[in-house]
């Protein structure tokens, strides 16, 4: 199983699946964004639309009631009305003539109003006078309405459905005596057409959508939904679930009626567009995530296929030959890839031919090194010749020159079995020698101290360390100034007594402080900031302090000066570690 899916788990199949992942990732993440904006779009604008249609209805029912209220005032304000409603609460008998004039006046006003069936017209005691018959306002409404009437002293007062035929809608109002101090004279009954407040969406039984129109006390006056309305009326909710459906609840009051418009719309319609575009994205998904397949893949193939190229070209130095390929790719990146293995291939075969050749001199190289140890023992016994033979002539202090020669040649002529490393107290041996020397040179003019403690004289370090910063401070301070001059030599313990500080000074001339920057980066970029005698320079004894020490170098060679007190340069090593924990 794991060797057919090494088979497939090659860089072009690799990159192919992530670019496809990839792609997918962005299709879903796209798609999802457009489709929950869009979805939230569609519905806020169809929420607008229906809260629109909601405050357009109920305007529409403000101008149709201020109707049925400026007709039925007119009734009642009228002479013929007032005076036979005024005589019937004064206990007179009404005239027929009178009340034949009252039923044409009525009549007259109720074909100009549309919308009302007929007005009926009770006196103070409740009897019927229009039309003419026995009929009881009691029988008719009831008492509650009747109260209500009595309590709205003049107002109107919207009953509802009529319980005699459900196709009318009645509303009722005291009517009040203009000439007897606006007494009770009677009611006047308004009969209005059922779709006279016909709303425009009541019939919109396809979608389901339902209209409910209550009074000031949340009564329903009008409504096209059969189920209970006591839920609907009362909840605050902006969704409801009626019959396994969920409605959208628009509410709309109106100041000047005080009635409430409430409007059921399907959830279902209002999203109805989004199973389009859901099925517009995922088909649109489906061909880009095609497209792309092909894209990738095309893409993967064109760039691994040099790659294959270059490793079946590679795959032959098994077999001992390290050929060039010739195959020229198109990628810029690639191109220089198998330009680079080209370069290395010639450098290769370069090289084995360089080791071979040199192969073939290591023997006598090997025996001209064995030669040239001899000389080294030939310069020390001349130099010991030189100096017994100084003693004979009783040249004590040349013999004493030459044995500090002979010295620091032996200290600075390495074997191939000697260590890197001294003791602190050899080099600080070495450099008396060197002192001793350039005392010869300086005379009176050259002074030193060595301040250190016996107690770090056996700490290793790097042979040559030291003495290169003293015959520096020797040649540019001694050797710079008419003056005496004193070097000065400090190895002691820093603060923290993790490391020794290791100091060189002295009290020459010094330099200004453009010469000290061109020095230190002279030192930093590995220049040759002067130091004469053995060739070395400061920033040879920098980097050996980078080689030797480097991640436990607390700091590296640090450089001060000031004209006319002399130059200071130290640097500090770790204590307490052994040879082979450096570097």
């Amino acid at each position: 199983m794991l060797v057919k899916f090494q088979k497939w788990n090659t860089m072009r199949n690799q990159m192919l699946i992530v670019f496809l992942i990839v792609m997918a990732i962005v299709l879903l993440i796209v798609g999802s964004l457009t489709f929950n904006q869009v979805s939230k779009m569609l519905k806020n604008n169809g929420e607008k639309q229906i809260q629109q249609t909601a405050i357009e209805a109920n305007g529409r029912l403000e101008s149709l009631y201020e109707q049925v209220n400026t007709a039925s005032k007119l009734v009642m304000t009228n002479n013929t009305i007032q005076e036979i409603l005024s005589n019937t609460y004064l206990g007179k008998k009404v005239a027929y003539t009178e009340l034949q004039q009252a039923r044409t006046n009525v009549n007259t006003l109720q074909a100009n109003t549309e919308g009302i069936f007929s007005f009926e017209l009770y006196s103070s005691k409740l009897g019927r006078l229009l039309p003419n018959d026995d009929t009881s306002l009691r029988n008719r409404i009831g008492t509650r309405w009747i109260q209500q009437a009595s309590d709205a002293k003049g107002r109107l007062v919207w009953i509802g459905e009529d319980p005699q035929n459900s196709d009318y809608i009645l509303a009722v109002r005291r009517v009040n005596l203009m000439d007897n101090d606006y007494a009770n004279g009677g009611y006047l009954l308004v009969r209005i057409y059922n779709n006279y407040f016909q709303l425009a969406n009541q019939d919109n039984k396809d979608i389901n959508q339902y209209s409910i129109l209550l009074d000031k006390d949340l009564k329903p006056i009008l409504s096209n939904y059969d189920g209970l309305l006591k839920s609907i009326i009362h909840t605050n909710d902006a969704s409801i679930s009626l019959d396994h459906k969920d409605y959208m609840i628009t509410k709309q009051s109106s100041k000047d009626t005080g009635w409430t418009l409430i409007i059921l719309t399907p959830v279902k319609a209002l999203t109805q567009g989004i199973s389009v575009l859901r099925t517009g994205i995922i088909i649109s998904g489906i061909i880009g995530f095609f497209i792309f397949f092909i894209s990738s893949l095309f893409l993967s193939t064109m760039i691994t296929r040099p790659i294959i190229e270059l490793t079946k070209t590679m795959q032959k130095a098994s077999s001992g030959s390290l050929p060039l390929n010739p195959y020229v790719p198109t990628v810029n990146e690639i191109n220089e890839l198998n330009i680079t293995y080209n370069q290395l291939v010639k450098e290769t075969n370069h090289l084995i031919k360089m080791v071979y050749q040199k192969e073939i001199v290591r023997s006598q190289s090997e025996l001209k090194a064995l030669q040239a140890q001899i000389n080294p023992h030939f310069l020390f016994n001349t130099l010991d010749a030189l100096r017994w033979s100084l003693d004979d002539k009783e040249e004590e202090e040349l013999a004493e020159l030459v044995i500090a020669m002979s010295n620091l040649f032996r200290y600075t002529i390495s074997k191939q079995t000697d260590s890197d490393w001294v003791s602190i107290k050899e080099e600080i041996k070495h450099i008396e020698d060197y002192l001793e020397i350039m005392k010869m040179r300086f005379g009176d003019h050259l002074y030193w101290k060595l301040n250190m403690a016996s107690e770090w004289a056996d700490v290793k370090i790097p042979k040559l360390l030291i003495q290169p910063l003293v015959e520096n401070a020797v040649l540019h301070g001694a050797g710079n100034t008419v003056n005496p001059c004193t070097v000065t030599v400090s190895i002691h313990p820093s603060s923290d007594q993790q490391y020794l500080e290791i100091l060189v000074h002295d009290d020459g001339p010094g330099m200004n402080q453009e010469k000290l920057n061109f020095v230190r980066q002279s030192m930093t970029e590995g220049g040759t900031a002067s130091i004469k005698g053995n060739g070395m320079a400061i920033s040879n004894v920098y980097k050996r302090l980078q080689l030797y020490y480097h991640r436990h170098l607390k700091r590296g060679l640090t450089i001060t000066s000031e004209v006319n007190h002399g130059t200071t340069i130290s640097f500090e090593i770790p204590l307490n570690m052994e040879e082979n924990q450096v570097v």
